[in-house]
């Protein structure tokens, strides 16, 4: 039941769409008819704002770590894994916008610092690094995720292991499509294009 309890607090904190919310309130419109039409910060960033965009990455990246923290607490804290995940797959499909969300970087983040600092610090580090050295997000979001399910193997063992391999892997099939520019070397770089 506990687990059950987990994934349902995981899933609705993780839906709450604060991309929409914020540039319906900023007066933006709907968020999902510019750009990639996703709801997280990367696409905010393309409606020019990047105090929402901030703000969006922030809230995207609390939910989550507020899914792993209220389950950790009130239900034990083998369920933060549990949760982690229902925090990620509400975020990529909230049921009030017909299942169609974000990628899940920023919530996945959020998830990674309450399940275990090092963790989040390897991925924050890792992608702020390429991020500055690429300039292009989604190269340096999947770069950093791949570094946190290697520290997460490292540092915690299975009951850690888990969370970050099944959300780094799921977050990776979120961008297939910029992988494939990636690889065609089309991918545009932070602020512009798709």
């Amino acid at each position: 039941m506990n687990q059950l309890l987990a994934a349902l607090l995981g899933l609705l904190l993780g839906s709450i769409p604060f991309g929409l919310i914020l540039t319906r309130a900023a007066g933006l419109g709907d968020i999902r008819a510019i750009g990639s039409g996703n709801i997280g910060a990367t696409n905010v960033l393309r409606t020019g704002n990047k105090k929402l965009a901030a703000g969006t990455l922030a809230l995207d990246f609390l939910k989550g770590a507020a899914a792993v923290l209220l389950a950790a607490a009130l239900l034990g804290p083998e369920t933060a894994g549990i949760a982690a995940v229902a925090a990620v797959l509400g975020h990529c499909h909230p049921p009030w916008l017909a299942f169609r969300g974000g990628k899940g970087v920023a919530t996945a983040l959020g998830v990674f610092l309450a399940l275990a600092w090092p963790v989040f610090l390897a991925a924050a580090l890792t992608w702020l690094a390429m991020a500055k050295l690429v300039k292009i997000s989604s190269a340096s979001a999947l770069t950093g995720l791949a570094v946190a399910v290697v520290v997460a193997a490292l540092w915690g063992g299975w009951p850690l292991f888990w969370p970050v391999a099944l959300i780094t892997a799921y977050v990776y099939a979120r961008h297939h499509a910029n992988i494939r520019r990636l690889i065609a070397g089309t991918e545009p770089r932070i602020g512009q294009g798709k």
